[in-house]
């Protein structure tokens, strides 16, 4: 894996194993509950999980072609900003339906550690088979944004996480 790709994955496996050592601790009650129709802190992770994994099947398919996928440039960069803003904004988004359509309903932190631990490493295989050439190739395909290349995926997948981490932080408590 190239080194940048490389750098951002670990950073997000860090918060990601962080961040179920912290809630580990919480009893189930505190992970299960929710307030009205807000999510419970394991319908939080699995909205996460759901959303890497799908990604990660996009990517999948869209690596067989990357030879004839286009290259991202500057009006990437420019949408990328504004996805990062987007989710650094105490704001609300409705998930898109794909997500909602697809995230299990767990009972079990175990059960969706294992499920994150996947989609992980299918991840971190997807990634080591970009060769440096092949960096910025359109592989990457988000809800509003569009087409964007792996780097820029992994940076939208680490401000995903910092974006639900004050809600998983306030459910905590």
């Amino acid at each position: 894996m190239m080194g940048n790709l490389e750098r951002l994955y670990q950073k997000l496996e860090d918060n990601r194993v962080l961040l179920l050592a912290q809630i580990k601790k919480l009893p189930l009650q505190n992970l299960t509950f929710s307030a009205g129709n807000q999510w419970s802190i394991l319908q939080i992770i699995a909205h996460l999980i759901t959303a890497e994994r799908l990604s990660v099947l996009y990517m999948q398919k869209k690596i067989l072609g990357i030879g004839t996928a286009g290259d991202t440039g500057i009006w990437e960069e420019f949408k990328m900003g504004l996805l990062i803003i987007s989710q650094r904004l105490p704001l609300k988004f409705k998930a898109p339906q794909a997500v909602v359509k697809q995230t299990t309903n767990a009972t079990s932190l175990q059960q969706l550690e294992e499920e994150w631990n996947n989609v992980r490493s299918e991840l971190q295989a997807l990634l080591e088979t970009i060769q440096p050439h092949q960096r910025k190739r359109k592989i990457y395909k988000h809800v509003v944004a569009g087409k964007l290349n792996a780097h820029q995926a992994l940076r939208f997948f680490h401000e995903h996480f910092l974006h639900h981490l004050p809600q998983i932080q306030r459910l905590a408590k």
